[in-house]
C-alpha cells in the first residue's frame, strides 16, 4: 500500500483586503479615509490634511481583516 503524504493547504489572500488594509510590525491593522477624493474644494484644509493620513482600523473590524490576510501582508 502506497503511503499518503499530509499537505497542509495554503491560504488565499482577499485581495479586496490587501488593497484597503496593511499591518504594521507592531500587529496594528491601517486604514485609509474616505471622502478624500474628490470636490475637495469645498473642505477646509484641515480637514484635507486628516483625511490624507492613516488611521488604526477598529478593534470589532480587526478580527475580520486579519483572517482575510493570514499571511500578514
Amino acid at each position: 500500500m502506497a503511503k499518503v503524504k499530509k499537505v497542509k493547504l495554503k491560504l488565499k489572500t482577499h485581495k479586496g483586503a490587501a488593497k484597503r488594509f496593511k499591518l504594521t510590525g507592531s500587529g496594528k491593522v491601517m486604514r485609509r479615509h474616505s471622502f478624500a477624493r474628490h470636490i475637495l474644494t469645498s473642505k477646509p484644509s484641515k480637514r484635507k490634511r486628516r483625511l490624507g493620513r492613516s488611521v488604526e482600523l477598529s478593534a470589532a473590524d480587526t478580527v475580520a481583516v486579519r483572517r482575510m490576510l493570514p499571511y500578514g501582508r
